[in-house]
């Protein structure tokens, strides 16, 4: 049934790797996938990024994420912790700074600019006092796991 209908007319992609994968790239925008991967502990994170040109979409798909959002233009002057809830979609403002942990069950649906790259993406590293903050912030949402 499904294998009748032409690839002109659907495209199906999925993927279970770890981390960031981009599925869909359209005209303007692009649809990816974040699963888990190691670096997305709070232990492991290491920079905050922002994207100067494109706003981006979460979606919570399974398990359980935080996103942390930094105030301030050139560096993070204040951190913002949010405890995402599956299925509602979160704008992040374009050039805000942001970083994420998940838990090793999540996925993540991610829409952003097709062009969205390092090149229009600064990141800066996480400060040991950040680092503090968002260990605690976890702590405070996750509890001690």
């Amino acid at each position: 049934m499904n294998d009748s209908i032409p690839a002109s007319l659907l495209e199906i992609h999925e993927t279970q790797n770890p981390g960031f994968q981009a599925l869909i790239d359209s005209d303007c925008w692009r649809v990816a996938i974040l699963m888990f991967a190691p670096d997305l502990t709070p232990q492991h994170l290491v920079e905050f990024q922002r994207h100067n040109e494109s706003d981006e979409v979460f979606v919570l798909l399974s398990g359980r994420c935080i996103l942390f959002l930094g105030e301030g233009e050139n560096t993070v002057t204040q951190v913002f912790a949010y405890n995402l809830e599956p299925l509602k979609l979160y704008k992040v403002q374009r050039r805000a700074w942001h970083a994420h942990v998940q838990s090793a069950d999540a996925k993540l649906l991610i829409v952003e600019n097709r062009n969205t790259s390092r090149l229009n993406s600064p990141r800066i590293k996480i400060t040991p006092e950040q680092r503090e903050d968002i260990l605690g912030l976890t702590r405070l949402i996750w509890g001690n796991t």
